[in-house]
């Protein structure tokens, strides 16, 4: 991300298009683990929030904003992966 300074430019999204997706696909997988103390409609609320918070976050074009959201969702794929539920 060095082409815009503040803003995203078209090269900074294009270029994260392919690890925000990854992320995305993982998180969801994630949260279908039997490791997870989940019922089924928790698990499909977890998913659901997933995806509203991605929905909104498409819209971002600051390019800390974007750096610290990808931050987040690797956090929060990382406490999936121990079986924690992230806040």
């Amino acid at each position: 991300m060095a082409r815009g300074w503040i803003w995203a430019t078209a090269e900074d999204l294009a270029r994260n298009r392919r690890r925000v997706l990854s992320l995305y696909r993982e998180i969801l997988r994630s949260l279908n683990s039997p490791d997870l103390p989940l019922n089924l409609a928790a698990r499909l609320a977890k998913k659901a929030e997933a995806r509203a918070i991605f929905l909104v976050a498409s819209e971002e074009r600051s390019l800390h904003n974007i750096e610290d959201l990808i931050d987040t969702a690797e956090h929060a794929l990382s406490s999936l992966r121990r079986g924690q539920i992230p806040k």
